[in-house]
């Protein structure tokens, strides 16, 4: 990974954090892409400090808006015209329904619409890397779904579950892996990964959840660390050249839901998302 351009997404905490800090440490320059400036300053500032040699900046941007997921890839494009490594890990789970800034159900918009749309934007970069790899981290949770739900997708108006909306969200993310793998086969490789179970504040809307996590989560859950090995093995294994669509768990391949396989379904999110997320 020595001097490959990576760009990490949502990596302010947890396994985005964990993620950029572990390229880092293989050698990659990593550019941190977060919401919060003051997090995303931190972490910038600490990361490059633990790894003095290492090359990190960072780049904020609210993937609740798709004109600053638009502002952001142009900024890249000008800074990175070559991107070996995108990881799409920011992510978001809410107890009660939000919109973004277009209106859209906020998990939606955040987990899958910013990155669909940035790895999108970004395909020029991509296409200049000799091997380009795509990382989607998704979830286990996707194969509570049994269908993507194509009726209501991006509003989620009619009696809103949060959990179910971030299940979605996630089969999305693994959907879009797919169709991707398939539309720029021979030209870059694209896989989901699934980090586990881990103890992060993407549960940060439910005060029990978040107590949960801190507490009786220290001793079930996996730490970011930990949770960030199946993205970086993902984006950095030399073994997996070539390989494209596929599922990572626990840093093995593993069988996605059954609807993943769903051509028909793929192609029609696909299509959805690109009407969505037009300027």
């Amino acid at each position: 990974m020595r001097g490959k351009v990576c760009v990490v997404t949502g990596a302010s905490s947890g396994i985005g954090r964990e993620t950029a800090r572990q390229l880092l440490a293989f050698g990659a320059r990593v550019v941190a892409i977060a919401r919060h400036p003051q997090r995303l300053r931190q972490t910038v500032e600490e990361l490059q400090a633990q790894h003095a040699g290492g090359e990190i900046r960072g780049e904020r941007a609210d993937f609740a808006s798709l004109t600053q997921v638009r502002q952001l890839a142009q900024r890249l494009r000008d800074s990175c015209p070559r991107i070996d490594v995108l990881v799409n890990n920011a992510g978001v789970w809410n107890k009660t329904r939000k919109t973004s800034a277009e209106g859209y159900e906020h998990t939606f918009a955040v987990n899958h619409l910013a990155p669909f749309l940035l790895t999108q934007l970004l395909l020029p970069c991509l296409h200049a890397a000799p091997h380009p790899r795509v990382v989607n981290v998704s979830s286990r949770l996707h194969r509570r779904e049994r269908a993507f739900d194509l009726s209501d997708p991006h509003q989620r108006t009619r009696g809103y579950q949060g959990l179910r909306a971030y299940r979605q969200s996630k089969l999305a993310n693994v959907m879009f892996t797919r169709q991707l793998a398939r539309r720029m086969s021979g030209v870059l490789c694209t896989n989901a990964a699934d980090p586990g179970d881990v103890a992060t504040d993407v549960v940060r809307d439910s005060a029990l959840l978040s107590w949960a996590s801190r507490t009786i989560g220290r001793w079930r859950l996996l730490t970011p660390e930990e949770g960030a090995r199946t993205s970086v093995f993902v984006a950095s294994a030399p073994e997996l050249a070539g390989l494209s669509g596929r599922y990572f768990a626990y840093c093995r391949q593993r069988a996605p839901s059954p609807v993943a396989y769903d051509r028909t379904q793929a192609e029609a999110l696909w299509q959805l998302s690109e009407s969505l997320t037009a300027s």
